[in-house]
């Protein structure tokens, strides 16, 4: 089992959101609603509220992962209610898309999409699996590979923001730079208190989130406009 600690990378990109946002309105366009997604959403959504105390993230579920119609729907239907920023969880570039021809910003989702999106993708959360191939293709030539779980974090580079737009201010981008070392100091994102969006005390003062709870985290941070529908 190896992952990234992509919710590192999201809630950067957060904060690029609530930065670059006129309204504090953001959408986010989700494809299903597992602990992997709704980590992510609340990352953002941490992000784009530590600039941006008041800024708040609309969900809405695809249940799919590429649907590059229904994915562009979904984008548009928050551009009309309001949200200035589109990002997503799902994998086409519907959403940016969508973002591009409203003329709001955009922030894509596992690579650079900015090809479908030149004037909207600010960035892109980006996955570097190269990173994680180069590794273990080297600890198998040593002989010292296990077969142990990975998760690894921003450290590892494994994910990144990608290029960013133009109209990017060098001063966020700087403070992003320091945000990275910070978080790759002190992984402080799921740090409380933190409240659901129900208004629930969910982590208390002085508490964090383990790694276990947030691999199994099934509810959403406050300013989180949506609900994490029940397993069936």
């Amino acid at each position: 089992n190896y992952f990234g600690r992509m919710y590192q990378t999201k809630y950067m990109a957060g904060i690029v959101a609530g930065t670059m946002s006129k309204s504090g309105k953001l959408g986010y366009v989700a494809p299903f609603p597992i602990p992997e997604i709704v980590r992510h959403i609340n990352a953002f959504t941490l992000g784009a509220q530590s600039v941006n105390p008041d800024a708040t993230v609309m969900v809405i579920w695809t249940n799919s992962w590429f649907d590059p119609v229904l994915e562009k729907e979904a984008a548009s239907t928050m551009i009309a209610a309001g949200c200035d920023l589109i990002t997503q969880g799902t994998d086409s570039a519907g959403p940016q898309e969508a973002a591009e021809l409203a003329g709001v910003y955009s922030i894509g989702n596992d690579s650079d999409m900015s090809f479908m999106a030149p004037n909207a993708q600010l960035t892109s959360a980006i996955w570097n699996w190269g990173v994680y191939y180069k590794d273990i293709a080297q600890k198998i030539k040593d002989g010292k590979w296990e077969s142990t779980p990975v998760w690894w974090g921003l450290d590892s580079g494994i994910t990144a923001l990608s290029k960013f737009h133009e109209i990017v201010p060098q001063t966020l981008i700087d403070e992003l730079a320091i945000v990275k070392e910070n978080i790759i100091a002190d992984d402080y994102i799921f740090n409380g208190p933190l409240y659901d969006n129900n208004g629930k005390l969910k982590v208390k003062e002085g508490e964090a989130l383990n790694d276990g709870e947030k691999l199994s985290i099934q509810w959403f941070v406050k300013g989180v406009k949506g609900k994490v529908p029940e397993s069936k």
